[in-house]
């Protein structure tokens, strides 16, 4: 009975769809015609709400249609499940240009006649990496102007149904929502499609992608721009063509478009690093068959005869150094001297970026009309939340119009409990690590008493050692508390920022961002900042360990340095972060899709509709893009703030970037609803944090190289107190290593195994032996190491602050000819308008009008001649 009845509703719905002659998979009205701007739905569901929702979608809908909406709905018999009615929006002509002008959009007045760039020589060579001339500028460039409903005739309006783009028409009709009202509650006037979402009076609100991303519309008035992205943009195979950045800007809207301008540069400028990097690991890796040091370690007559102090108390036996050999040999890839070369070329690489991106952006905003965008007209406007929950109002004294504000009372009980609380989690982030730095101390012993003590582990006890073993485990560890750690607090600083309420979408923006990116920066470089910082600096010597908490015993660097362990951390976060983001980004919103439409993909393509195709796609959301960059930046982190452990690291952002861009493309184009256009002129705040953690990279890059790893102790070694003329580097081991008498162990201290009947033990220090006047007591030889790395921090930062300084003052932030065209279009732009209100005017004397006096006339052609002369 079940199959018949389904039966019966598909030849209903067969029937209904041969009567119009029109596909359901269409972006028009019934009438095939008015183009669908915007589609909202709801479900009507009957429990003790739904009067109150009914009555709110009538009172909205009416205003919608008062402000000059046309709709059309779809009743739920329609749609493919039989539960959800579809209110289709189309915004005429009228509309359309009364709010075009209300936001400022800049429309055509005349073809750009500036002939382009001369020609690249390298053109032929790059011609494998371009893309279709069609698909790289699907519309001609032109001069343009705001728009004005007075001078409609200047503009070139070849046909009004296509003169405003889809992506612009669909912000129009999102800023009428945004603040229709919909009645009175509580004595509050309630407004905007965004409460009505949250208490679920509509279920969705979205513009319509303009045809499948997989075929061509039937339709042919369709432009098909989300196939054309979708084959030449969001295919993996297409990962060495350059983005087609014009047709993403007219279809996504500026604020996307300058998002993939900016990840596509940035993945350009790390090609460079990668190879430098490259090189660096390729010279650690040829050399390492010629590094003293590991050589000494390995060799039975000097690593083998050295004995080393336990690594923890009671547990832990003595043990020689040659069993450290493996793990010194491997560290030389990245403690040697072109880490030194590599962190100094980052530190100006990071300049020359930022400086490069503000000529590139210059270049966009040229290119995409953003020269005179209005900030403030277009950012600064109030939110409409902020319109709604502020009940009190005062003169603006700009506008001199009555507007809400927030009292600086609530405004400071605000702040408090906003500050508390990021306090609060930051805190609790350093609590957490203090929690793995005490996993670390408590495994140690563990791990090596473990490893003495099992056979199966003897092969790989010279490759994975206690040290190395903890802290991958650490480092694992440490990493599934950040995920952790970072979903709760997503959702917390996004409460905390609405609790704000921020008075601009602008505030709103910056002040989640800074709340984020602080959380972000403590939560995944906590660790980073612990093992090349404060590991093994604050152990003290045998017989007098310190300890945390009076009870676990400090940990030690590795014999061969505690860089190693850095570049472990570093590897496993980094590249850990970046799977589960492409997993996260890519693989969840497709199983969700999948699930959703697998009752639908029996259906006849015909009865599944445009907008329900829409609808069962996943939500970008408004910050959407907000955690696009802040992952690029966290990664910019990794790849400046300790790019001197790890050279590779820009390696890996690379291969992940050339992955990031295709599946942040993919993803957009195929398993989210189509975002609602916005403008931006550049990134916004996050060039200010760019800027900052580019200085700060080169104080922690110099103070890694000094303090981290052994290039500064090999240098004072190799110049004051090597002995041998020959091989300057050989006793440098012994050197390092200080002497301990066994008996001078505190009983709480001594191991409780010495088979062997050892006398002296070493360990990693300079200090003076047991039958010394000064016993255990620094040497001068630390003394002289310390100022050594002094120094070398003081010299390495102000050599590359200078330089940072002297490139970014050498580079013009706007190239010479953005310069010049701007200055070209804008005197034509104002002579083609100057030339329009003298022929208005000259049209009214002709006519008589007495209004049009010779005065106007002459201020008028006084006006032309001065941009002339400009």
């Amino acid at each position: 009975r079940q199959s018949g009845r389904r039966y019966n509703l598909f030849l209903k719905r067969r029937l209904r769809i041969d009567k119009r002659h029109q596909s359901k998979d269409s972006i028009f009205f019934r009438d095939g015609v008015r183009r669908i701007d915007f589609v909202l739905s709801y479900v009507d569901d009957l429990n003790k709400e739904w009067e109150k929702k009914l009555e709110r979608r009538k009172e909205f809908e009416s205003n919608l249609q008062k402000a000059g909406l046309e709709l059309e709905t779809e009743d739920k018999k329609e749609s493919e499940d039989g539960k959800i009615y579809f209110v289709k929006i189309h915004a005429p002509w009228e509309v359309l240009i009364t709010y075009a002008e209300v936001l400022n959009i800049k429309v055509p007045i005349k073809e750009n006649d500036i002939p382009s760039t001369v020609e690249n020589p390298l053109d032929c060579m790059l011609a494998p990496l371009r893309l279709p001339e069609k698909v790289m500028h699907p519309e001609p460039d032109y001069f343009t102007a705001p728009f004005s409903k007075e001078k409609q005739e200047l503009y070139l309006i070849n046909d009004e149904g296509t003169f405003f783009s889809p992506s612009m028409r669909n912000r129009i009709v999102n800023y009428i929502l945004t603040r229709c009202p919909y009645g009175t509650e509580e004595g509050k006037k309630k407004f905007g499609i965004k409460r009505l979402l949250n208490n679920g009076t509509y279920s969705a609100a979205y513009p319509l992608h303009d045809c499948q991303y997989w075929k061509k519309a039937n339709d042919p008035n369709c432009d098909n721009e989300r196939y054309t992205l979708y084959m030449e943009w969001a295919r993996f195979l297409r990962f060495y063509k350059e983005q087609p950045l014009d047709l993403i800007r007219k279809y996504y809207g500026e604020k996307i478009g300058i998002y993939f301008a900016w990840l596509g540069f940035y993945t350009e400028m790390l090609f460079l690093a990668a190879v430098v990097g490259l090189i660096c690991f390729l010279y650690g890796l040829f050399t390492m068959d010629e590094n003293m040091s590991s050589k000494e370690i390995c060799d039975p007559a000097i690593g083998g005869e050295i004995i080393m102090c336990p690594l923890c108390d009671r547990e832990c036996e003595y043990w020689r150094l040659n069993t450290t050999c493996e793990s010194s040999e491997y560290s030389h890839l990245f403690d040697n001297v072109a880490t030194l070369f590599f962190a100094i070329f980052m530190g100006i690489w990071v300049t020359l970026f930022l400086e490069f991106w503000k000529r590139r952006q210059a270049r966009l905003k040229y290119e995409w009309d953003l020269v005179d965008f209005e900030e403030e007209q277009q950012q600064l406007q109030l939110r409409p939340e902020y319109e709604a929950k502020c009940t009190q109002k005062k003169k603006n004294p700009v506008t001199q119009e009555m507007e809400p504000y927030l009292p600086i009372t609530s405004q400071a009980v605000r702040f408090c409990i906003s500050g508390t609380t990021v306090l609060f989690w930051v805190s609790l982030i350093i609590a957490s690590m203090i929690a793995v730095i005490v996993y670390r101390l408590a495994v140690y012993a563990a791990f090596a008493s473990l490893m003495e003590n099992t056979q199966t582990l003897q092969p790989i006890s010279g490759l994975l050692t206690p040290q190395l073993a903890t802290s991958v485990t650490a480092s694992c560890l440490n990493f599934v508390i950040i995920m952790i750690l970072n979903f709760l607090y997503e959702r917390i600083a996004i409460w905390i920022t609405d609790m704000e309420i921020p008075r601009t979408h602008m505030e709103y923006e910056n002040r989640l961002t800074m709340k984020m990116f602080l959380f972000q920066f403590v939560n995944y470089y906590s660790s980073c900042f612990y093992v090349a910082f404060f590991k093994g600096k604050f152990v003290g010597y045998p017989g007098a360990y310190t300890y945390m908490f009076n009870r676990w015993r400090n940990e030690e660097c590795d014999p061969a340095g505690c860089l190693i362990e850095l570049t472990t951390q570093l590897t496993i976060v980094m590249a850990g972060k970046q799977i589960w983001g492409n997993i996260q980004e890519a693989i969840v919103p497709w199983i969700c899709n999948w699930w959703g439409r697998r009752k639908a993909r029996n259906n006849p393509e015909n009865l599944y509709s445009r907008w329900e195709q829409d609808h069962d796609l996943q939500i970008f959301g408004a910050l959407g893009l907000f955690y696009e960059y802040l992952e690029m930046v966290i990664q910019f982190g990794f790849i400046t703030l300790f790019v001197a452990s790890f050279p590779l690291a820009p390696l890996l952002a690379l291969m992940n970037n050339i992955l990031e861009i295709r599946v942040d493309s993919w993803k957009l184009t195929t398993q989210y609803r189509r975002p609602v256009a916005a403008k931006a002129h550049s990134i916004g705040v996050w060039q200010e944090i760019l800027n900052g953690m580019a200085i700060l990279s080169v104080v922690t890059n110099a103070f890694i190289v000094a303090f981290t790893s052994d290039m500064i102790p090999r240098l004072v070694y190799y110049y004051a107190y090597s002995e041998n003329e020959d091989l300057p580097m050989s006793g440098y081991i012994n050197n390092s290593l200080s002497v301990f008498q066994i008996s001078d162990f505190p009983d709480g201290n001594k191991p409780k195994l010495n088979p062997e009947i050892f006398v002296i033990c070493r360990y990693r220090d300079y200090r003076y032996p047991p039958d010394h006047e000064r016993k255990y007591l620094h040497t001068m030889q630390f003394w002289h190491i310390l100022a050594a790395k002094l120094a070398f921090i003081i010299i390495m930062e102000h050599v590359v602050f200078v330089v940072k300084f002297f490139v970014a003052w050498m580079i013009p932030d706007v190239p010479a000819d953005v310069k010049a065209k701007i200055k070209r279009e804008k005197y034509l732009t104002q002579k083609i308008l100057h030339e329009y209100e003298l022929e208005k005017l000259k049209e009214r004397l002709c006519q008589g009008d007495k209004q049009a006096t010779e005065k106007e006339f002459i201020a008028t052609e006084g006006r032309m001649e001065l941009s002339r002369a400009m």
